[in-house]
């Protein structure tokens, strides 16, 4: 089925001006690169003042990049794009908005949110991410422990659906190995980072997955498929690359990590539920009350505790809800102003292939996200041009979804002034930078999408 969609999407592209006639005598808006001014009216503020705050003028305790709220950059981006294109009035650009915000993948995008905030924050009270990571470095050698972290973080970020909240968990862990082990401190921290955005990219409840699928309307399942393709050959090659690094390394005296099994239970119950395609709100339901009925249970929180909790996590995803709602403004009336019709004519003019498609898809996803500094942004903001590069060039929407997932967590594995990053280095007391060089998940990530999209036909 998809095969025969790729293969009449291509067509259709091969068809080449007369599609593009096509379109426009049916309504399509006419290229007019002005029309992605509000972007640049973003990048200019966000990007602009991050770089300010982070390297030339920091501020003692605040991260460079999370000075300037991103909810008020986008909200300055969408005031100019309302004052574009005088031909609409304004309550008719209120409606283009409106029906931006409406369309069921980003209600649907939204509520998944609500859900995964609170299965988040009830799992982290009940010491469930904890218990899983010691789990976890239980079984690994010891002498092996650099490995082990890095293995366990793409486990814990695949259950907890979140890599700042695995960084978070694993970082004072993996300063711990350092110093015990001889392992830098930067190549530790790197390993935490590596498989947490292993972790992000492939969750089923992860921020980033549920935007890239529901903006292209595709099945989770299927997106994940699709991306396990490319992330588990980057995996183990960054696997034997550890392994490598770890040989000759003495065995380390420990008394092991103390964990309990039920706790991590239902990060694994989660992940296997969702690979057997179950409906994701209610795979998040069953684990949020398997947390709750747990944690109650061993005592490792109160009935109050837990629900605040879960207030804590839904309250958490309120930022990433508004940036979306924002973001689905803008790029709606981006499209009626002509700004995407722009950067399709752009990538036409370079490109003239289903991989160049997919290049392109690549390249817009990437700049979002070291522009915005957020995986999730970028995706949301991507996938509008995103979706029109795919249809235009007979790229799959499961391919879609899974370049816009993938790339963004690539960049945003790397960008030193991400918060992955950026909580990283904070917590085992190094610079950002010093990390990127040991960052050989995302590289070797990076190299393998390079190869997918060469060998595109």
């Amino acid at each position: 089925m998809s095969s025969t969609l790729d293969s009449q999407n291509s067509t259709a592209a091969a068809d080449g001006g007369g599609a593009t006639q096509g379109a426009r005598a049916a309504g399509a808006p006419a290229p007019n690169v002005l029309a992605l001014l509000p972007i640049a009216v973003f990048l200019i503020i966000y990007l602009g003042s991050g770089i300010y705050f982070e390297y030339i003028h920091p501020i003692d305790g605040k991260m460079g990049f999370y000075i300037t709220s991103v909810v008020v950059s986008f909200g300055i981006a969408l005031t100019v794009a309302f004052f574009q294109n005088r031909k609409l009035s304004f309550d008719e650009k209120i409606s283009v908005c409106a029906r931006g915000i409406g369309d069921s993948n980003i209600t649907i995008m939204l509520l998944i949110f609500l859900l995964a905030g609170a299965f988040s924050g009830i799992a982290s009270a009940t010491g469930g991410a904890e218990s899983t990571a010691n789990m976890l470095l239980n079984i690994i050698p010891e002498n092996y422990a650099v490995l082990g972290l890095f293995i366990t973080g793409c486990v814990i970020s695949m259950a907890m659906g979140t890599s700042v909240g695995t960084i978070s968990v694993l970082a004072p862990i993996a300063l711990t190995v350092s110093q015990g082990s001889g392992f830098s401190v930067p190549l530790c921290a790197a390993s935490v980072v590596g498989g947490a955005m292993f972790g992000d990219n492939l969750s089923f409840i992860s921020d980033t997955t549920i935007a890239a699928t529901k903006t292209q309307g595709v099945a989770m399942k299927d997106k994940f498929l699709t991306n396990i393709k490319i992330a588990l050959p980057a995996a183990a090659v960054t696997v034997a690359i550890l392994i490598g690094l770890s040989m000759g390394h003495e065995p380390l005296p420990s008394d092991g990590h103390d964990f309990n099994f039920l706790l991590a239970l239902p990060y694994f119950l989660v992940f296997v539920l969702a690979l057997l395609g179950m409906n994701v709100f209610v795979v998040l339901l069953i684990g949020t009350f398997l947390f709750l009925i747990f944690g109650l249970f061993f005592g490792s929180v109160s009935y109050a505790l837990a629900f605040e909790a879960m207030g804590r996590g839904t309250s958490s995803m309120f930022e990433t809800m508004i940036v979306t709602i924002l973001v689905a403004s803008i790029a709606a009336l981006i499209r009626v102003h002509g700004g995407f019709a722009s950067i399709l004519a752009f990538i036409r003019r370079h490109f003239n292939s289903r991989r160049g498609g997919m290049a392109g898809i690549a390249m817009v996803t990437s700049f979002m996200d070291i522009s915005t500094a957020n995986n999730t942004v970028a995706i949301v903001a991507a996938a509008p041009v995103a979706r029109d590069i795919s249809r235009e060039f007979g790229v799959s929407p499961r391919i879609t979804a899974s370049l816009l997932d993938t790339c963004s967590c690539i960049m945003q594995g790397i960008i030193p002034y991400g918060a992955q990053l950026l909580v990283a280095a904070g917590i085992m007391g190094i610079s950002s930078i010093s990390i990127v060089p040991w960052l050989f998940y995302q590289f070797v990530l990076a190299l393998f999408v390079g190869i997918v999209i060469l060998r595109a036909r």
